[in-house]
């Protein structure tokens, strides 16, 4: 049950990237309408993970999260019935709420059912069941759109909700001890942060889209600093703040949240970068069903690696590998052409997917026990940082390599273009030829020319396009190499020194677990 709601709560939101051209298209959608999509899902999702602990503490979670079901349960069978914009809007915001609950529920059921000692073990595989939800809702996907009636994907996420739901009233969790959690300031901190950091959502998805001088853009980032900034003033005065402003500003909370950040922007590779090379060279979902499933099967290997070789004394060595193993693969996926097709990209993708994996249950055990080392209280900053570390850097992600892309699309046009000259034999014997492709249907010699030149000039996007890819996984590839550097350097200073950097967190959760 804790996996059924883990990968439905990923599944909601899988889905939507999954398909969202689709969405668009029988939707009626522009690019800047799918973005604000994706957008609001983020935006709802980024901030849920500190209240979530502290709805749990005053109301017990599993109320709470019946309550949210219920309700998200409607809005699938509204948007059965009703389908507009405003409708899939209200419904991609619902379920980032929804989603957020669904991953901590999934880890707590899992929680529960091992023993005592391996409890930290459930927390990994219910962030886990997460992030397999992705690349699993591209491989039904196709199967679910057969007919292409694209209400099918609704009827499947009122499915899943149906389930998590029946879940959820079958079994329930062992009731927790309750007490007054929330201060009426911590409303007043969530009113400011949360708008603060839903517009750099919004800037971090249209960015790109609609391209980053784009007047408004600005005046978001403007409006967004003085909120965060206000917030976080607030909480920093607070006897009992919501966010744990001193211990955040820590230095190793802050490499922390950057490796963090940085891990999930190397992982836009997988979701960005190769997905949209092959879309650039003509596929769809349907073709790409056997490597998605390489890649589930590869990111449940990294969750059962992980698991069998985690160890305390040694969390830093599985994350540097990680990032070594996501190096490797952006640079076999950058001398890609218009000849690679999903079987190139297998082995590749696999390390991705299992890199992703592997360095997940180390960072949130770093995490857990720097944390857990100050008290109980800072559990609540510690899925703040850890929360908005992988949405905002997924984000991120995506942006910044979506943006290069682009660039060096136009770069690459122009260098292709400019190398192009009709005095050339090759270049008119190539028009010749793709024009004659029309003869039968076109008698014209003048038209068949420039359906020919019309062919040459998507053949040069396509190019282009492959080049931008390459260029971006070369990126990914060299920034895993800095990456690399500073993580191993700091590794080796420690292990030369014979000092473990979590050794004192380490000795005060032994304290605890022997006091408890």
């Amino acid at each position: 049950m804790g996996t059924l709601l883990g990968i439905t709560g990923g599944l909601n939101n899988g889905l939507l990237t999954a398909n969202l051209p689709q969405i668009q298209g029988s939707l009626g959608l522009t690019p800047v309408q799918g973005g604000w999509l994706t957008a609001i899902n983020a935006m709802t999702s980024v901030c849920m993970g500190m209240l979530l602990i502290k709805f749990r503490q005053q109301f017990g979670l599993q109320r709470f999260t019946r309550v949210f079901l219920i309700a998200f349960l409607c809005l699938n069978v509204f948007q059965l019935f009703v389908h507009g914009y405003v409708t899939q809007l209200i419904v991609r915001g619902a379920a980032g709420l929804v989603g957020s609950a669904l991953t901590t529920l999934c880890f707590m059921y899992i929680m529960q059912s091992l023993p005592a000692s391996m409890r930290l073990s459930g927390m990994i595989i219910g962030f886990g069941s997460s992030t397999v939800a992705l690349p699993l809702a591209r491989v039904i996907s196709p199967l679910l759109l057969l007919d292409g009636h694209i209400q099918n994907l609704f009827l499947f996420e009122l499915g899943l909700t149906l389930a998590a739901l029946a879940s959820v009233g079958l079994l329930r969790l062992p009731p927790s001890e309750r007490f007054q959690a929330f201060e009426r300031i911590d409303f007043l901190t969530f009113a400011l942060f949360a708008p603060g950091m839903a517009l750099l959502c919004a800037v971090l998805v249209q960015g790109r889209i609609q391209w980053w001088t784009t007047e408004w853009l600005g005046y978001a980032i403007a409006a967004a600093i003085p909120l965060i900034g206000t917030a976080l003033l607030i909480e920093h005065n607070r006897a009992n703040p919501l966010l744990n402003t001193r211990w955040m500003r820590n230095g190793n909370i802050l490499r922390f949240a950057i490796v963090a950040a940085s891990m999930r922007i190397l992982l836009s590779e997988q979701n960005f970068g190769s997905i949209g090379l092959l879309t650039a060279l003509g596929m769809g979902n349907e073709q790409l069903v056997t490597l998605n499933v390489v890649v589930v099967f590869a990111s449940i290997a990294g969750i059962c690696v992980s698991l069998a070789t985690l160890t305390p004394n040694e969390l830093g060595l599985p994350v540097i590998a990680s990032v070594v193993l996501i190096g490797i693969a952006a640079w076999m996926d950058s001398h890609a052409t218009n000849l690679t097709r999903p079987a190139n990209l297998y082995l590749s993708q696999a390390l991705i997917a299992f890199a992703a994996l592997f360095f997940l249950g180390p960072m949130i055990m770093i995490g857990i026990f720097r944390a857990l080392a100050r008290g109980p209280s800072h559990i609540i900053s510690f899925s703040a940082v850890f929360g908005i570390s992988q949405t905002m850097g997924g984000l991120v992600g995506s942006s910044l390599l979506g943006s290069l892309q682009i660039v060096r699309e136009k770069f690459h046009a122009f260098q292709i273009t400019q190398a192009l000259t009709t005095t050339d034999p090759q270049v008119v014997s190539r028009i010749r030829q793709l024009g004659g492709a029309y003869a039968s249907a076109i008698g014209d010699p003048v038209r068949q020319q420039a359906q020919g030149t019309s062919l040459l000039a998507q053949l040069v996007t396509r190019e282009a396009n492959i080049l931008a890819y390459n260029d971006v996984f070369l990126m990914v590839a060299m920034l895993s190499v800095v990456l690399t550097v500073w993580l191993g350097g700091y590794w080796l200073y420690h292990k030369v020194r014979g000092v473990n950097p979590l050794a004192e967190e380490l000795l005060a959760v032994q304290r605890m677990r022997q006091t408890t």
